[in-house]
C-alpha cells in the first residue's frame, strides 16, 4: 500500500508526498497541506492496539499514512523510538483521573510540554531526511512561538547536522521559564530572536518569508510551526492511546471518549478531528479558550473576526488568527479549494470571515467550544489544588473549566493538560500558595547564562539576521 499524499487546501500543489510536504512546511500557494485521503482504523484494529507500549502504538498510527516508499519500516519505528525516550514517564502520555473525570498528562517531555511529543519526531523525521538527500542536506528552520513551540522546536533541533533554528517569540509576552528554556541553549545552531509584537506579528513574519520564494529557496526554509503536517499527525498519536486508556475499564469499553483542548493555533484539537475521521470512537471535541476567543466566536457565532489580543496568565493561547484552522476550513468548505482560497482571500483582506445556516450547524456538530477567562482559570487551579491536590497549569485549566462550564464532567472525558504547571510559577501562585517545588530542571534553568538576539519586527532584519547566522555557520563548518 502506497502512503498518503497531500495537496494544499488552496489548490496550488497536488499529490505530494510526504518527505516533500514535512520539508516543504508551508504550501507555495499560502495554503497548508492536508492528506488527500483519511486512512482507517477498524474497531478489531484498534482492539489489537490495546495492550501495545506508547512508542509501538505511535509506529502502527503513523504507518497508516506513511509506508515504505517514504521511510522503511525499521528507521520509521527508530525515529519515534528515540522521540519517545526523550521523555521522563514510561507511558509518555500517561492518563489519571482528577475529580470525576481523565487528564491527559502531556507534560514529561524534554521542554514540559505537549509540543515535545511533535518536535521530538519532527526533529528526528528532518534529520532522517537530510541524511537521504533532501535539500543538499540543508534545512533552515523559522518558527514563532508563543511560549512552548520555541523550547520544544529547540530541544528537538539542538546539535542536528545540517540545520538552523531561528526561533522567533515577542518579548515580555512570554514566561521567564519558557523564556529561558529557550535562551540557556548553547548549541551553534540555535538561535531565538526576541521580536517587539505580539506571538501573531511574529506568525506574519514566518509566514511573510515562506512567501517570499527567492529567500525561502536560497536558504532551504523549513517550518516546525503546526503549519507542518508533521506536527499534526505525530499529535494524533495521544489520541489513539488516551482512548484505549479509558476503555481500559471495561464499564467504558463501548463508550465513545471525548477531549476537552486548551487550544490558541488549533493544531492539537485538529489531531483530535483527524483521529476521529480515521475511525477512533471520539463523542465530544470541546475547544477551550482564554480571552483571545477568536476560535470560541466562530463555533458559537460563526464569527472568525481577527481582534487584538489580549494579553492573559495563559500566553501560549494568546493568540488572534489560528493558523491551523485553515485545515478545518477546507474540510467544511467539502475540500473545495476554490471555496477555500476565497474564504481565505477573504479573511485576509477584511480580517473577517463569517459562516451561517448549515455551515454554521455542522461546524457546530464536529465542535462545541468554552471560553475561560482569567478568574475562572485561577479559581479552576484554586479548585483542585485544594479538593484533589492536584495543580493545574493556567493553559490546561482553561480545558478544565469548559468541561465544567458545558456540563461534561465523566469518567470519558479527557481533558489535556499541555503543560507543567513549574513552566508558570507567577500565574499559579495566584491560586496556589505556597507553590508545589518545581522540578529540578525548571529550577535550574534560572543559574544558566542566557543568549538572545534581537530584531526589529520588520520582514526584511528578519531574513538577513537569518541570512547572516546561516553563513557564519557554514564558515564555521570549512575551517
Amino acid at each position: 500500500m502506497p502512503s498518503v499524499t497531500y495537496s494544499s487546501t488552496r489548490g496550488g500543489q497536488k499529490n505530494l508526498d510526504f518527505r516533500t510536504v514535512v520539508m516543504t512546511g508551508l504550501a507555495r500557494d499560502k495554503g497548508l497541506f492536508v492528506p488527500d485521503a483519511i486512512p482507517q482504523v477498524t474497531k478489531d484494529e484498534l482492539e489489537s492496539w490495546r495492550t501495545l507500549k506508547y512508542p509501538d502504538l505511535a509506529v502502527k498510527v503513523i504507518s497508516k499514512f506513511v509506508q515504505e516508499d517514504q521511510v522503511p519500516a525499521e528507521k520509521l519505528e527508530d525515529i519515534v523510538k528515540r522521540s519517545c525516550a526523550a521523555f521522563r514517564h514510561e507511558d509518555v502520555t500517561p492518563v489519571v483521573s482528577v475529580g470525576g473525570h481523565k487528564i491527559l498528562e502531556l507534560f514529561h517531555g524534554p521542554t514540559f510540554a505537549f509540543k515535545d511529543v511533535a518536535l521530538q519526531m519532527l526533529g528526528n523525521f528532518f534529520e532522517y531526511f537530510l541524511e537521504t538527500g533532501s535539500n543538499g542536506g540543508r534545512l533552515a528552520v523559522l518558527g514563532a512561538t508563543s511560549g512552548d513551540t520555541g523550547s520544544a522546536a529547540i530541544y528537538g533541533l539542538r546539535g542536528k547536522k545540517g540545520i538552523d533554528c531561528i526561533i522567533l517569540f515577542p518579548r515580555g509576552r512570554v514566561s521567564p521559564i519558557q523564556e529561558r528554556q529557550m535562551t540557556t541553549v548553547q548549541d551553534s545552531n540555535i538561535h531565538c530572536v526576541a521580536i517587539e509584537g505580539t506571538f501573531d506579528d511574529c506568525q506574519d513574519l514566518v509566514k511573510a518569508s515562506f512567501n517570499s520564494p527567492e529567500f525561502r529557496e536560497r536558504v532551504k526554509l523549513g517550518a516546525v510551526n503546526s503549519i507542518n503536517w508533521c506536527r499534526v499527525l505525530a499529535q494524533t498519536t495521544y489520541y489513539f492511546w488516551s482512548y484505549l486508556r479509558v476503555t481500559d475499564d471495561v464499564a467504558l469499553r463501548e463508550a465513545k471518549v471525548s477531549f476537552s483542548v486548551p487550544t490558541g493555533n488549533f493544531g492539537d484539537i485538529l489531531a483530535g478531528f483527524y483521529s476521529k475521521q480515521m475511525g477512533l470512537p471520539v463523542g465530544k471535541l470541546l475547544v477551550a479558550t482564554n480571552e483571545n476567543d477568536i476560535l470560541h466566536r466562530f463555533f458559537t457565532k460563526g464569527e472568525y473576526h481577527r481582534e487584538p489580543i489580549a494579553k492573559s496568565i495563559s500566553p501560549s493561547m494568546d493568540i488572534c488568527v489560528s493558523s491551523n484552522f485553515e485545515r478545518y476550513l477546507f474540510f467544511l468548505a467539502g475540500n473545495d479549494s476554490s471555496k477555500l482560497a476565497e474564504w481565505m482571500n477573504t479573511f485576509e483582506e477584511t480580517k473577517k470571515l463569517t459562516i451561517t445556516g448549515d455551515l454554521l450547524e455542522k461546524a457546530q456538530s464536529d465542535f462545541s467550544s468554552a471560553r475561560a477567562d482569567t478568574k475562572m482559570t485561577l479559581e479552576t487551579i484554586r479548585n483542585y489544588s485544594e479538593n484533589y491536590g492536584y495543580v493545574l497549569c493556567p493553559h490546561a485549566a482553561v480545558g478544565v473549566n469548559a468541561i465544567h462550564q458545558t456540563g461534561d464532567v465523566h469518567e470519558s472525558m479527557v481533558s489535556l493538560a499541555t503543560a507543567h504547571e513549574g513552566k508558570f510559577p507567577s500565574a499559579v501562585k495566584q491560586a496556589v500558595d505556597p507553590l508545589p517545588t518545581p522540578p529540578e530542571q525548571l529550577a535550574n534553568l534560572l543559574d544558566l547564562p542566557t543568549r538572545v538576539s534581537e530584531c526589529p519586527n520588520d520582514l526584511k532584519a528578519v531574513q538577513e539576521f537569518m541570512q547572516q547566522r546561516i553563513d557564519e555557520r557554514i564558515a564555521a563548518e570549512t575551517l
